[in-house]
């Protein structure tokens, strides 16, 4: 069964530490996404998520400004951040690991995203929606996000380990009509 990302309801976060005494955090604010949740056997359930590099937002526009530049995303040449699952290995009713391929920058890595099935509701509105919340961490050098800047008291400007957490709304899309022969 397909299920759409809701973005009004839902965040993509990061955090990084930053001149190794205090953690930077940001969003992206576009983003978008398919899921193909498969409710009787949860494994074989799929993702497929699009995140808008020059979306970013971390309430600091010089800084967005530079994290959108080739120094980093390099927005304007790679303008998505891409998530395609591989597999989803379930460990309880509400706990999986989904391990993917998340491409940044044309560099392709396999991560593993923890996830934790928050339930699914009617709305208001007529939809049946479900809640998800994820996280994962990731090396940014490991896509090419190499900049940095020396200290004079010694380390580095931008620490390499990213923590993403994400909360995710998704609204169940109605099936498909068959296709006449």
């Amino acid at each position: 069964m397909a299920w759409q990302i809701d973005s009004a309801h839902s965040h993509i976060q990061f955090s990084v530490r930053h001149m190794m005494l205090a953690k930077v955090r940001g969003e992206f604010d576009k983003f978008s996404g398919t899921i193909h949740l498969d409710e009787t056997n949860p494994a074989a359930s799929t993702a497929d998520v699009q995140i808008e590099a020059a979306s970013i937002n971390t309430r600091e526009a010089q800084r967005d400004g530079h994290l959108k530049s080739p120094d980093f995303f390099d927005a304007e040449k790679y303008p998505t951040l891409n998530f395609k699952s591989k597999r989803v290995d379930v460990k309880d009713d509400t706990h999986a690991v989904i391990i993917g391929d998340l491409t940044i920058r044309d560099v392709t890595k396999e991560v593993a995203v923890n996830v934790e099935y928050m339930g699914q509701s009617k709305t208001p509105f007529g939809t049946t929606n479900a809640g998800f919340e994820a996280t994962t961490k990731i090396n940014r050098k490991d896509f090419g996000l190499t900049w940095n800047a020396v200290l004079e008291t010694g380390g580095v400007a931008v620490g390499d380990e990213i923590t993403v957490n994400i909360d995710l709304e998704l609204i169940k899309q109605p099936d498909a009509a068959p296709v006449s022969a």
